[in-house]
């Protein structure tokens, strides 16, 4: 991103925080009779509002980052609506999960829950840096799986290779993400002793004030990439090898299991 793109970003957002106008959309939704069986309702945001009411105590008590824009949008916790992902097209609004984040507005300042039934879906899922207050919430970490399997080698769209960075199965880019009761995983191989460029990222996180609930992060080398910003684990699973925790976060891992296997 240029310094005139960066420019404008900044102003962009700024003009938005600033207007008191929540942004949501309706493109993809198929609304239905309260009384349907898979009627859209607002949530009742007892646990996710709970959960970041929680964070943002802990992200006080750090300190804020000058360089995030999206810092006075904290206490803006708009009333939220939720999207469903299910395999089954029939009992879902969406297939894939990443079909539910495109659906979302370019802009997103509006609280979204996407709930994933169980499954494993096999995809790569991206969030760009506009859309935030997104949560993904499984039906549970031994029930909703998302798997991918790039690595640092794995050649990209220009021939050239991903790069640690690019390889992860899951990436957040966006501020005020939450995620609970879902599995990331990389399904790339434990690489032999003295191998380059097996980095097989699970999920990388570069963006602030996250919280991740309940979660499993399953990989071999580099799992989770807590790349930058401020981030809250709570009762998650991550295992793999070789440095498979790393990146420039400030992190509080909280009655978390952190498991590095035998074979670093």
């Amino acid at each position: 991103m240029s310094k005139f793109q960066r420019f404008l970003y900044i102003t962009f957002i700024f003009f938005l925080l600033n207007s008191g106008h929540a942004l949501c959309h309706t493109k993809g939704i198929r609304f239905r009779s309260s009384k349907g069986k898979h009627s859209h309702r607002q949530s009742t945001m007892t646990g996710t509002h709970g959960s970041e009411q929680q964070f943002m105590q802990w992200v006080k008590f750090v300190g804020s980052l000058n360089h995030s824009v999206f810092k006075t949008a904290k206490n803006k916790l708009f009333p939220s609506y939720t999207l469903t992902v299910d395999k089954n097209q029939a009992k879902g609004d969406f297939t894939t999960i990443q079909d539910a984040i495109d659906s979302l507005p370019l802009v997103n300042l509006v609280r979204v829950v996407i709930k994933v039934h169980a499954g494993v879906y096999t995809e790569k899922v991206n969030i760009p840096p506009l859309k935030s207050f997104i949560t993904i919430e499984g039906s549970g970490a031994d029930e909703t799986i998302v798997q991918w399997g790039d690595t640092a080698q794995t050649p990209g769209p220009r021939g050239q290779p991903l790069g640690t960075y690019a390889s992860a199965t899951f990436a957040v880019n966006s501020p005020y993400f939450i995620a609970k009761n879902i599995t990331f995983k990389n399904t790339t191989p434990v690489p032999p002793p003295g191998a380059v460029g097996k980095q097989a990222v699970a999920f990388r996180i570069s963006a602030d004030t996250a919280t991740f609930l309940g979660c499993k992060f399953l990989g071999a080398q580099d799992t989770l990439y807590d790349h930058l910003g401020r981030h809250y684990y709570k009762d998650c699973y991550i295992e793999g090898s070789v440095d498979f925790i790393f990146g420039n976060g400030l992190s509080l891992f909280e009655v978390s299991n952190l498991i590095p296997d035998l074979y670093i």
